[in-house]
């Protein structure tokens, strides 16, 4: 059986992208689970539903379909949202819809269910703490802020994604820190068996190298 490998973090510290490339590397499917707290968020502002109305946005999650694909396409309702959730308006919406316990409760459980047959890399910010305590390979990636803010504003270009200057994306980036890491549940944390990688001066290819470094002990006790 495949092992699960859970990356956790801040905003913009390069967990998606990093995750992908080390599913491509590995063969195992990376599950983006910020996206669904995105898909929340989106769906909350496009019906105008309070980003801090708990029922209302349970009742309306408990109608939503949120499918992750196995090539990185977010689908919500059946409607691919994998550009319009990375706006950096729905970023914060996610940050404050992720705050909510129940929201969290629905999702950690779509999450746990997903990853039941292994060989997942999933990241998030609770990942290692609650949705995969049992995950054989944690990682905690973090990055300066002015160093995620320059990737997200280099990211949103790319993208055609409309974006604020780097100097404003780094000061939300530091109000999200604050915000998920002072909410009642699930605050981001590192998990104490957790390996943090600073990932501000690495190159993709270098984290992945490292983390998979990391990942081969274990799956080659799987293989033999």
């Amino acid at each position: 059986m495949k092992i699960n490998i859970a990356i956790d973090g801040p905003s913009a510290a390069g967990k998606s992208t990093i995750a992908k490339k080390l599913g491509e590397k590995l063969g195992y499917v990376h599950l983006d689970t910020g996206a669904m707290y995105r898909c929340t968020a989106l769906k909350c502002v496009r019906n105008n539903v309070a980003l801090d109305d708990e029922e209302a946005v349970c009742r309306m999650l408990a109608d939503t379909e949120i499918v992750l694909t196995p090539e990185g396409g977010v689908f919500m309702d059946g409607e691919d949202v994998s550009t319009a959730i990375r706006q950096d308006e729905i970023s914060m919406a996610a940050s404050k819809v992720s705050a909510l316990k129940n929201v969290r409760s629905d999702l950690v459980a779509r999450q746990q269910e997903m990853a039941k047959a292994g060989g997942f890399i999933m990241d998030g910010r609770d990942i290692g703490t609650v949705v995969l305590k049992d995950a054989e390979v944690k990682i905690f990636m973090t990055a300066s802020p002015e160093a995620r803010a320059e990737r997200r504003y280099r990211q949103n270009i790319e993208k055609g994604i409309p974006t604020s200057d780097i100097a404003t994306i780094a000061e939300e980036i530091r109000q999200r820190d604050y915000d998920d890491t002072h909410r009642a549940n699930s605050p981001l944390r590192k998990a104490d068996d957790a390996i943090e990688i600073d990932t501000s001066d690495l190159t993709i290819d270098e984290v992945v190298s490292r983390i998979y470094s990391l990942a081969e002990p274990f799956i080659s006790r799987e293989e033999n």
